[in-house]
C-alpha cells in the first residue's frame, strides 16, 4: 500500500516520517545504527493495512534534518519522545529494529507512559560481545544471510548519514549498557529474534526477555538480523497477535 511522507519538528529539528493509515492501534518503528527507515518500510507497508503504522528518521538519518554534531542515544531517544508529542500519538506501540531498540527502551525507561507497549527485533549489543572486533565479525556472519536487494538500501544511509555520524551511532550503541534499563520498563514487550541472527545469539534474546518484568521471546524460524525487511509479513502478524493480547 503506498504510505504517506510527514514531516514534523522534534526538539527544533526537522523529522521525516512515512505512515500507513490502517484502522488498528498506532505502531511507530526506529530504525537501526547508521542507516534510516529504508529497511522498515516494506514492513510498514504490510503492517499499515490493518494498523496506523510510522516509520521515522531519526534526526541526523535519512531524509531528516543533520544537526552539526552527532547526537547521542539519549538525545534521539528525547527526539522521538517530543516527535510522539508533537503528532499527538498517545501510548502507541514503540517497535525497534536492532539499535532502535536501544533507542525505544532509553525513552521507556526515562518516560515512562509515553509508550504503550514495545517490540524489540533484534535488540542489540549483547554485553559479551561489546567490542568492535566481536561486532564487526558478528556482522560480517550475519551478512550472508540478509537479502542482497538490502545493500544498496545500507550504501544510501550511509551516504545520506556521512561517516562521522555512522560511526557515532555505531560507537553510542556499544556504549549502551541496555541490561540497566530492561528492568525499569513497565509495559509489556514483545523481543522477536531470526532463528538465524548472527548479531543476537538465542542466549542474549533469552536474557533481555528475562531482564523485562513483562517480556515475551518470539523466535523466527530461518530468519537473519533484520526480520522486518526479510519477512515483513510474517512479522506483521506477529505483531498483530501481540497488541490483541496487551488489548486484552
Amino acid at each position: 500500500m503506498p504510505l504517506e511522507q510527514r514531516v514534523h519538528s522534534a526538539l527544533g529539528m526537522r523529522v521525516t516520517s512515512w505512515r500507513g493509515h490502517g484502522p488498528g492501534p498506532a505502531v511507530v518503528c526506529v530504525h537501526g545504527a547508521g542507516v534510516s527507515s529504508r529497511e522498515l518500510l516494506p514492513f510498514v507497508r504490510v503492517l499499515g493495512a490493518t494498523h496506523d503504522a510510522w516509520s521515522l528518521d531519526l534526526p541526523g538519518f535519512g531524509r531528516s534534518e543533520k544537526p552539526a554534531e552527532p547526537l547521542t542515544l539519549e538525545t534521539l531517544a528525547d527526539a522521538v519522545a517530543d516527535w510522539l508529542a508533537v503528532t499527538g500519538l498517545e501510548r502507541p506501540c514503540l517497535l525497534g529494529g536492532s539499535f532502535g531498540c536501544q533507542v525505544v527502551v532509553d525513552l521507556a525507561a526515562r518516560h515512562p507512559g509515553l509508550a504503550g507497549a514495545l517490540v524489540l527485533t533484534g535488540p542489540t549489543v549483547d554485553p559479551h560481545a561489546r567490542t568492535p572486533v566481536r561486532v564487526v565479525g558478528q556482522w560480517l556472519r550475519n551478512s550472508v544471510g540478509e537479502s542482497p536487494r538490502m545493500a544498496p538500501l545500507n550504501v544510501a544511509d550511509y551516504l545520506d548519514a556521512g561517516p562521522r555520524r555512522v560511526l557515532a551511532s555505531f560507537g553510542a550503541s556499544m556504549r549502551d549498557r541496555i541490561e540497566d534499563k530492561l528492568p525499569h520498563v513497565a509495559e509489556p514487550v514483545l523481543v522477536v529474534r531470526g532463528g538465524k541472527d548472527r548479531m543476537v545469539s538465542q542466549a542474549w534474546a533469552e536474557e533481555v526477555t528475562r531482564l523485562l518484568p513483562r517480556g515475551r521471546l518470539v523466535v523466527m524460524d530461518g530468519l537473519p538480523h533484520m526480520v522486518p525487511y526479510r519477512d515483513p509479513r510474517g512479522l506483521a502478524r506477529e505483531v498483530a497477535a501481540f497488541l490483541e493480547e496487551v488489548a486484552a
